[in-house]
């Protein structure tokens, strides 16, 4: 930045963007010192090397600012398993698929695993046709990232939320909002209900 170029020349970018062409590293600098911003080396690796007309502070505090709501948009997705076995019954069953259905309405991806034991390893079809029953159930909730592939003793099968966390959480917070603002409605309704037989008794009395 500024004096600490050491180059001859640099290709000079504008601070709206605009091409201003190879120059003398001197007469970049007398530029930005006329307009009051400074010079950065943006593309070092170039010949010349290409530098910009910024105001150098503010570049750094809007590039922290966007760091920091990337930060606080981001949700860390997670990979969570799920065991079958081929011949599994009907309750067990159903709370296996509550917990897929939390975990993708939570915004995480869910590994699907059917586990084989002795010769149920020579009727794969039996996990393939499971897994497919799965995949159909949570069709709204998720797509099939990775298709059921036997592995060994399991088959597995992974399945992506149609949703985003970050933006689950968004409207998480959105209608925890809602919701406090509509108790805050009727705390101060009810108040007012309370309020309104007091300042009719003096009358009443009298």
């Amino acid at each position: 930045m500024n004096e600490r170029i050491r180059v001859p020349e640099v290709r000079l970018v504008g601070p709206s963007g605009e091409q201003v062409g190879v120059v003398r590293v001197e007469d970049a600098l007398r530029l930005a010192e006329e307009a009051d911003l400074d010079l950065v080396e943006v593309a070092p690796d170039a010949r010349p090397p290409v530098c910009k007309l910024m105001d150098y502070g503010k570049f750094k505090y809007e590039s922290a600012m966007k760091a920091r709501d990337a930060r606080r948009n981001q949700a860390n997705t997670q990979l969570k398993e799920i065991q079958f076995r081929p011949k599994i019954d009907d309750h067990d069953y159903a709370t296996k698929m509550g917990h897929v259905e939390r975990f993708l309405k939570g915004g995480d991806k869910v590994k699907c695993i059917v586990r084989f034991r002795g010769r149920e390893q020579s009727r794969p079809e039996l996990g393939i046709r499971l897994l497919q029953k799965v995949a159909e159930q949570v069709g709204e909730l998720a797509t099939i990232e990775s298709h059921p592939r036997q592995d060994g003793r399991q088959m597995v099968m992974v399945l992506a939320p149609t949703r985003k966390k970050a933006e689950l959480k968004s409207d998480q917070r959105r209608r925890r909002e809602e919701a406090r603002a509509t108790r805050r409605a009727e705390k101060h309704a009810g108040k007012g209900e309370a309020a309104a037989p007091s300042a009719t008794a003096p009358a009443e009395q009298a």
